[in-house]
């Protein structure tokens, strides 16, 4: 009996050490975790910017020089000269190559000659013919021999003539022998070396090497036909000017530049669709007075869609995506978080464009998107008056 009221009595001090020990540890936690219900996420709002922006079609194309000239041989034989270094910068005109002349000043000798010889041949007939005249007057030559004197003088003209277009003739391949530059631009390697024999005329004439114009220079692009429905009906809106008159002005950036350092303007579109590929030439023309750029070189170029306005921009980070519709997290006056759906434009510069959906007063979440819910309650902070964003 004693050892079980001892039991007892120690049993009930432990309980009463257990529930003061639970009175203690709910007294402590309780006041805890009301803060921390009570405690609202702090989140960086801002509203959106108004700024003047263009908006921009952005295409990939190549660069192509305005004349592209294969200098070929006009007249054969064995080259003798070359008069340039590969790959330097011609001017029109520039003699590049000399095939040996000497038989050419042979033939334009020749045809002198034959001139010289036809002149002869033409005053004596034309004395033959004075001498007739005079005869047929006084009746002592026969009107036969006067004809025959008449063509013989006409046959003297044309065989004088076509000595004459002889010596052109062989004046001009005496001319080709030495060959020039037809363009300014940077020629090519020379595809034949002194000493070769050379065919010239006609389609089997043999290619010397080529010459690319470089300022100013081509840069073409193959428009879809989607993009450039867009451009036309901008263009007959009034937003921009039209693509065919040639003062359309656009912007040019190679793959390694940031910002559009490059500006031209639109000089030829192709009068049809491709219809195995849906798209249209469109043809750019710009300086390039350095020679920086080259024929075949990738480049991006900008053409505007819209004449410049005033648009609403938040920053890209702000926007979020809700299956197919795009929408932002905004912060009412109480607090209150605060989804709206939104119509977006493009980006630029790290900010997007927003066309419909938003107030310029709303308080947009820029920062801290992860810790709101809609229709929780936050504790908004300013962008400006906040610090740096955190990387999320």
């Amino acid at each position: 009996m004693r050892v079980n009221a001892v039991w007892r009595r120690t049993r009930r001090s432990a309980l009463m050490v257990v529930l003061s020990g639970l009175s203690f540890g709910s007294a402590s936690f309780c006041p805890l975790s009301a803060a921390m219900a009570q405690q609202a996420p702090v989140v960086t709002v801002s509203a959106p910017e108004k700024r003047q922006i263009v908006e921009w079609m952005e295409l990939t194309g190549q660069f192509a020089s305005v004349e592209y000239v294969e200098v070929r041989a006009r007249v054969g034989g064995y080259l003798t000269e070359i008069h340039f270094t590969d790959g330097q910068i011609v001017t029109k005109g520039d003699l590049l190559f000399v095939i040996d002349p000497r038989p050419y000043e042979i033939a334009l000798a020749s045809a002198r000659a034959s001139v010289a010889q036809a002149t002869a041949s033409l005053e004596l007939a034309k004395r033959q013919l004075a001498r007739g005249g005079e005869l047929r007057q006084k009746d002592f030559l026969a009107a036969s021999d006067y004809d025959t004197r008449v063509q013989q003088t006409r046959a003297a003209e044309a065989a004088l003539d076509v000595a004459q277009a002889q010596v052109r003739d062989a004046e001009l391949n005496l001319q080709y022998t030495h060959v020039t530059a037809p363009v300014t631009g940077r020629i090519s390697a020379h595809q034949v070396s002194i000493g070769n024999l050379v065919a010239g005329g006609g389609s089997s004439a043999t290619l010397l090497t080529s010459i690319a114009s470089l300022d100013p220079i081509h840069f073409n692009v193959d428009m879809s036909e989607a993009d450039y429905l867009t451009l036309q009906r901008a263009a007959a809106a009034g937003r921009i000017g039209a693509l065919r008159d040639g003062k359309l002005p656009v912007d040019l950036r190679l793959p390694d530049d940031k910002d559009w350092p490059l500006s031209g303007r639109i000089d030829f579109v192709d009068n049809q669709i491709d219809r195995s590929a849906g798209t249209i030439r469109v043809r750019a023309i710009l300086p390039n007075r350095d020679f920086s750029l080259i024929p075949g070189q990738f480049a991006s170029i900008r053409l505007p869609r819209t004449a410049p306005y005033d648009a609403l921009m938040v920053p890209e980070q702000a926007v979020m995506t809700d299956q197919s519709r795009k929408m932002v997290l905004t912060v009412a006056g109480d607090g209150t978080v605060v989804p709206k759906g939104i119509v977006v434009g493009p980006v630029q510069g790290g900010f997007q464009v927003v066309r419909s959906g938003l107030a310029p007063d709303d308080r947009v979440i820029v920062n801290g998107l992860m810790r709101a819910r809609p229709g929780a309650r936050v504790t908004a902070q300013d962008a400006a008056a906040s610090p740096a964003p955190a990387a999320k």
